[in-house]
């Protein structure tokens, strides 16, 4: 889906300069104060002190300049640039005062006729003063796109040395204050809010949500609302809709209420099909509580689903149990190995030499899944090394990071136990659509493996006592994703179908169910034409068709009229293999199956887990948690919203306009060009 909004909304490069500097950011404050161009009152002054400037200073500024013999051009007496006879003074001022600093000390030794300039060079700076201005106003933009990028504060640009750095290259530049900027930010969501929402009313299928929670180093609790949705052309679009704070007790009830209202205020509570929340009771509790009020009003089916990602790390965690002390000691050798090069290079000749493999500095050494599999990866396949760089750099690391030989079998069993958690969870991160019926291919994958594990005799007890564990959260999962919604989510996956689906929902009344619900919902709905008595072709040939053509559309009609054919047609068939572009393939079936075409598009979307998977499995999702943990509670709304609805492609506006920062940083280049520039003489834009 195209995010862009400039065909609804003017850019700067549209934009007059006036109607720029007219957007005020705060109430009571001059446009000036924080235009994003020079306004004509700015311009009328720089014209008015030029002319007796240009007039007075005609005869300093030339007694740095020789003409030439032709009397065609003058000549710098400093560094011999030339400029022709027609230049104004004023440019060979800004040439003196850009190239040639303090070159009024410096009049004695370039010609001793001369008389010594006077002060007034000084103050060169008094006809600038408005375009300098204009700068900074520039320059706090730019910061500000700086603070949404790396999810700052506002209160950052307060920050005392980074004041002291501005101020270090030029005396006269203001930062905004973080009251101001935290107003910006304010009418900037605003603005953007707007734009999602219009973007919304243009869906035509269902939605899907999805919920993730964490509390702020205030104790503060929050909810943020994710949509997603399949458009028309068969992309995956997916926004954020809200960041909430949800009030105390914090329980299904407020999280309930913070939900509806952010679904009123996007007007899609009508629309939503499913949510997919992080398995705790509260968000459970919420999400049932909204299934009950949907169904009441009979807006449609609404299912809600656990988070496979999350259950999955739950399920992890059991099974790294036994071996997270081996795990800690590791983990504390790694951090020593990355942050010294003369061990890593020891470590990298070492391995070559025991051919343990080649390994890709930094080593990961999260505490994520993907940091505590390398940790037993590295044990397991480069033993030898990492006893021979702890021996050698004992003084430094001392013996507590060696491993015993019943330390190491613990590793082994658990890394060979663990490879293909590991190898589902690289899978599920890497799929380009994790669909529903996806995620519980895998799913299914991993409660069969826990099962051979804990029913082996070879297992150690200490093994088989964590795949109990690690079963019971699997079963739990299934149970809650066991349901018809699921199912026809599943079988619409051409990967899946019916052959590939878990034995959990493979059901003959699910399937009649499947049945039913698209009857009901998908097979006449949305087409109209293929159910009445004539078609619209009919209708435009006014009646006038052959007898032989009569019958025949005839036939079609009753073929189209069975609904169910699409459907039985399409689970007759084999599952497509599985680096199949679901997506793609429903975009070149969507032919042959034009009412079940709609009906996926619905159910595709449906998220199988709350957050995206490499955020919770991978080091990624520690600066995630480091960015909302520290976050202000007066900023959080805001600017974690504008950062991922630009990093979405949506365009940063401030009161319905957009903010152009193409255009900034060319007015940035296009200043730099001109105190740069000897004999320059361009327009201020």
């Amino acid at each position: 889906m195209d995010w862009s909004v400039t065909n609804a909304f003017k850019s700067f490069k549209d934009m007059e300069p006036k109607s720029v500097m007219d957007m005020a950011l705060l109430p009571n404050i001059d446009p000036i104060d924080i235009g994003l161009g020079s306004s004509e009152k700015g311009n009328a002054n720089a014209v008015t002190t030029a002319k007796p400037r240009k007039k007075t200073m005609t005869s300093v500024y030339l007694k740095f300049f020789e003409t030439a013999p032709d009397g065609k051009s003058r000549r710098c007496k400093f560094c011999g640039q030339s400029y022709s006879i027609a230049t104004a003074t004023g440019n060979l001022g800004r040439h003196l005062g850009n190239r040639h600093p303090g070159y009024d000390k410096s009049g004695d030794a370039v010609s001793n006729s001369a008389p010594q300039p006077t002060t007034t060079v000084i103050k060169k700076s008094q006809p600038q003063a408005k375009v300098s201005h204009v700068d900074y106003d520039h320059l706090n933009w730019l910061l500000i796109k700086w603070l949404i990028v790396a999810s700052l504060p506002p209160s950052t640009l307060e920050e005392k040395w980074l004041v002291n750095s501005y101020k270090f290259l030029n005396p006269s530049i203001q930062l905004w204050p973080g009251e101001r900027c935290k107003a910006v930010f304010r009418e900037v969501f605003r603005s953007m809010q707007e734009d999602v929402r219009a973007s919304l009313d243009q869906v035509s299928s269902k939605v899907s949500i999805a919920l993730d929670f964490w509390t702020s180093y205030e104790h503060i609790y929050y909810m943020s609302v994710t949509c997603q949705w399949i458009d028309e052309n068969w992309s995956f679009q997916k926004v954020l809709l809200d960041i909430c704070h949800i009030p105390q007790p914090c329980g299904g009830a407020e999280i309930y209420h913070s939900l509806v209202k952010v679904l009123k205020m996007y007007n899609i509570e009508s629309r939503v099909l499913s949510c997919t929340h992080d398995n705790s009771q509260t968000a459970v509790h919420a999400c049932h509580t909204l299934k009950e009020d949907l169904d009441g009003q009979k807006v449609g089916p609404f299912c809600y689903i656990p988070c496979a990602a999350r259950t999955l790390n739950l399920i992890i965690d059991d099974g790294l149990r036994t071996t997270k002390p081996v795990i800690s000691k590791i983990r504390e050798f790694l951090l020593e190995l990355n942050a010294s090069g003369e061990m890593t290079e020891d470590f990298i000749q070492l391995t070559t030499a025991y051919q343990e493999g080649s390994w890709k500095f930094p080593l990961d050494a999260s505490a994520r899944w993907s940091g505590n599999y390398q940790m037993l990866d590295i044990v397991r396949k480069a033993s030898k090394s990492i006893d021979a760089v702890i021996r050698k750099y004992e003084e430094t690391l001392g013996n507590r990071m060696l491993l015993n030989s019943t330390e190491k079998n613990a590793v082994n069993i658990v890394h060979q136990y663990l490879e293909p958690f590991y190898k589902t969870t690289t899978n599920i991160c890497t799929s380009k659509v994790p669909t529903i019926g996806l995620v519980l291919f895998f799913m299914d994958h991993i409660s069969e493996t826990i099962a051979l594990c804990r029913d082996s005799r070879l297992s150690p007890d200490w093994l088989k006592n964590a795949a109990e564990d690690m079963a019971i959260k699997a079963r739990n999962y299934n149970n809650q994703v066991c349901n018809i919604f699921t199912y026809m989510t599943a079988i619409l996956d051409p990967r899946i179908k019916g052959e590939l689906i878990s034995e959990s929902l493979s059901s003959e009344n699910y399937l009649e169910e499947a049945r039913t619900h698209f009857m009901r919902y998908y097979s006449t709905s949305h087409f109209p034409s293929m159910t009445s008595g004539y078609s619209a072709q009919e209708i435009e040939d006014g009646g006038s068709v052959s007898f032989a053509e009569e019958i025949a559309r005839k036939k079609r009609r009753a073929s189209l009229s069975t609904a169910t054919d699409e459907l039985t047609q399409y689970l007759s068939e084999p599952p497509a293999p599985i680096p199949t572009d679901v997506l793609e393939w429903w975009k070149v079936n969507s032919t042959r199956y034009p009412r079940l075409s709609v009906m996926a598009r619905d159910f595709l979307a449906v998220q199988a887990t709350s957050v995206a998977p490499e955020e919770l499995f991978c080091s990624k999702a520690d600066e995630i948690d480091k960015q909302r943990y520290c976050m202000p509670h007066d900023s959080t709304q805001a600017l974690l919203c504008i950062r991922s609805w630009t990093q979405g492609g949506i365009k940063l506006k401030f009161k319905s306009t957009e903010i152009d920062y193409e255009r900034l940083m060319e007015l940035a280049a296009s200043a730099a060009a001109d105190n740069s520039t000897p004999g320059s003489d361009k327009k201020q834009k």
